[in-house]
């Protein structure tokens, strides 16, 4: 049996093969750990870092002692909040710089030039700003994201095809039809990718942003019962906990880009350079529709909780204000998002 695909360059796996290695080197990362954590004198001493065991059981004590699903939401909606301001500011100040020339005549150079501050030294203009609390955590996060998402915009406006322009033109549409028909479509559908990239970032910062006021979160918690007590095992666990919802939270985004862009991922033929979208298999059917059903699902306990939040029916206890504080309004606007897209596409399905 040949194993030469396993070092051709650029080389393309299969699902089965991706889940082989995968599972492969997770197995082989693990192995290592514990070699060199393990024996009565390991290679890794025990206050450098914990053995595997050890950061398996800081996840029980997360759980009962230090209110682990509490912190994670807060961190949650920190991170929901810095991606709904930046989003926000970033788009029509990045059109606008973009397209007019006066304005990016005036502020190119200013956009180019804020990419290099550093954020970390920035906190103390926030906490005077904002206060130290979740507008000033959010409103850091938000430029954290700004500064590098407004280039982009830019870029993806600068790298819009002349063709469509000059058809556009052809037909004889306006000034805000090319804007609304040309570049917007196209700068969004690239600026998806974009925005999942700088995920990471987001959970970068929000470190920096917890540790300004105790008003939870996973930063927060990583920094009180881990680095404070000397929790080695615990600061590792709160790590692993930031990847695995990374990687949660990548995988929506991914979900989501071809859910809303599936053009961008058709099967073109090289030779005759003809495109067709991917066959829709059962397996792609069945997950769709279990997607369909969670999404309901989770819309009607989120209606069930907001009602809640008015008129308290579960014993006096306000579960959204709990585990998202004074970040809640992000919540309601990514469920508000969600609400009105579904509600939308039903309406499509039964005027049709």
């Amino acid at each position: 049996m040949s194993f030469s695909w396993l070092f051709r360059l650029r080389g393309d796996l299969t699902p089965n093969q991706k889940v082989i290695l995968t599972t492969a080197g997770l197995a082989f990362i693990l192995l290592l750990w514990s070699l060199l954590t393990m024996g009565a004198e390991p290679t890794l001493p025990k206050h450098v870092f914990p053995q595997p065991l050890k950061v398996l059981t800081a996840f029980k004590t997360l759980y009962v002692e230090n209110e682990l699903i509490k912190n994670l939401c807060r961190s949650i909606g920190l991170n929901l909040g810095g991606y709904i301001k930046a989003i926000l500011y970033a788009i029509p100040i990045g059109f606008a710089i973009g397209l007019v020339p006066m304005f990016r005549g005036a502020f190119q150079k200013v956009v180019d030039a804020i990419r290099f501050l550093p954020l970390t030294a920035l906190t103390t203009l926030f906490i005077v700003w904002f206060g130290i609390f979740v507008e000033a955590k959010i409103n850091f996060l938000a430029f954290g994201i700004f500064i590098y998402l407004l280039p982009i915009v830019i870029q993806r406006i600068d790298e819009v095809d002349d063709v469509y322009l000059k058809t556009v033109h052809t037909l004889g549409a306006s000034y805000w039809q090319t804007i609304t028909t040309v570049y917007f479509p196209s700068v969004i559908s690239r600026l998806s990718d974009d925005i999942r990239i700088l995920t990471a970032i987001s959970w970068t910062y929000i470190i920096v942003a917890e540790t300004n006021a105790d008003d939870g979160g996973i930063g927060s918690l990583m920094y009180k019962a881990g680095q404070r007590f000397a929790r080695v095992d615990i600061t590792v666990a709160c790590l692993i906990i930031i990847m695995l919802f990374g990687v949660f939270q990548d995988k929506v985004f991914a979900y989501l880009d071809r859910k809303f862009f599936p053009y961008k991922y058709q099967i073109k033929n090289t030779y005759e350079g003809k495109g067709e979208l991917k066959t829709v298999t059962l397996f792609d059917a069945i997950f769709d529709y279990i997607i369909a059903l969670i999404t309901w699902l989770f819309l009607g306990i989120y209606i069930l909780f907001t009602i809640n939040e008015f008129s308290p029916f579960i014993e006096n206890v306000r579960p959204l204000t709990y585990l998202f504080g004074d970040a809640l309004w992000t919540i309601h606007v990514i469920f508000g998002l969600i609400l009105t897209y579904q509600l939308n596409s039903l309406y499509h399905k039964f005027t049709r």
